[in-house]
């Protein structure tokens, strides 16, 4: 039996400035935001009925891989719109660089927004199409999500929820508990710039230079990695806590201690300046297009040279090294010949950074 596609269906526009709470009723005005902001801007061909779930091809999904990778996220970023990005673009690289870190490729998303009643439509507009935007620089596809609308007050603006699909292919085999003595700790870049961007962004600081934020897709750069250094141990992104707290989750997980040396951590000079007004340690600060490698001494070259071919390494460096010192220390070697104990970040250092 042959069974008929729908047919297609006319999308519903919006004619008000603001979102009201009708928007988040169930009923024609809901449906009406959904199809203008949202479907308008995610769907990848012809709109049709809408299911309350998407559906996949499990040989297509096979044939990527052995292994479903499945994460979800959330994101209250403040400001919504920053130098280098958005809460939209936020959500989609973010996810995608969950599911990447694992070693798998990316493939679906779904986004659930929560608005606050009186978020302006073409502020949202914005961020839905900065998400599809995102979405297809990344390769992903949006196939799935939801609304609410929640009075004043209720929320700050706009609240965003990812989750991502992806598959792992045979052979792929990352752990953070994996690390071993003499493997080295790598970075692909420039640290701290999207936290230093949120914060320059709330406009409490007077910069003369625009610090952006690093948000982007990793999927690319890891494949590479991968390609030249097959025996990687682990990959982490290093967001909100920075680069210290995943060091000290890596140790921690694998029961080694972990050395960075100062000298050797790549930080953009306003960066550097910007912590040293304020007080903070750039070590601490967020980033969204970073990622820490743990790599074996034999590979370490090569994953180092794969990085630097990538756009998104240009600036890779080998940091420090994992050793058989106290199991889940972290220290610092400083500029000044000593080091320091780098803990794992207490407390909020910059709060709504992602």
């Amino acid at each position: 039996m042959n069974i008929m596609s729908p047919p297609p269906r006319k999308l519903g526009r919006i004619h008000v400035p603001a979102v009201t709470l009708a928007h988040g009723g169930g009923g024609k005005a809901m449906k009406d935001l959904i199809d203008d902001v949202f479907v308008s801007a995610f769907a990848t061909d012809t709109p049709r009925a809408l299911e309350d779930q998407a559906r996949f091809d499990l040989a297509a999904l096979a044939a990527h891989g052995d292994r479903l990778a499945f994460t979800t996220d959330s994101f209250v970023v403040d400001p919504l719109f920053f130098p280098g990005g958005d809460i939209g673009k936020l959500a989609v690289f973010g996810t995608v660089n969950d599911l990447a870190v694992g070693g798998a490729k990316p493939l679906y998303l779904s986004c659930a927004v929560v608005i606050e009643e009186g978020l302006k439509i073409e502020e949202l507009r914005r961020v839905a199409q900065s998400m599809a935007a995102a979405a297809r620089r990344a390769g992903v596809t949006i196939v799935t999500g939801d609304t609410k609308v929640v009075q004043r007050g209720a929320c700050d603006k706009l609240f965003i929820t990812t989750t991502g699909v992806g598959v792992i292919p045979a052979g792929v085999e990352l752990a953070i508990g994996g690390i071993r003595p003499g493997d080295g700790i790598l970075v692909n870049g420039l640290l701290g710039d999207h936290g230093a961007a949120i914060l320059a962004a709330r406009g409490d600081l007077a910069l003369e230079t625009e610090i952006e934020s690093d948000c982007a897709p990793l999927h690319g750069l890891i494949d590479a990695v991968l390609k030249a250094a097959p025996a990687t141990r682990t990959i982490r992104d290093a967001t909100r806590g920075g680069i210290a707290t995943v060091l000290n989750e890596m140790a921690e997980a694998s029961g080694v201690a972990i050395e960075i040396d100062e000298a050797a951590t790549p930080l953009r000079e306003e960066v550097r300046g910007f912590c040293e007004i304020l007080g903070l340690d750039p070590l601490y600060l967020a980033n969204e297009g970073k990622i820490v490698l743990a790599v074996p001494p034999a590979e370490i070259q090569a994953a180092l040279a794969a990085m630097r071919a990538h756009p998104l390494g240009a600036c890779a460096m080998l940091v420090g090294h994992a050793h058989a010192g106290e199991q889940g220390r972290v220290t610092i070697q400083t500029a000044f010949g000593g080091k320091r104990i780098v803990d794992m970040l207490v407390g909020e250092q910059l709060p709504r950074i992602c």
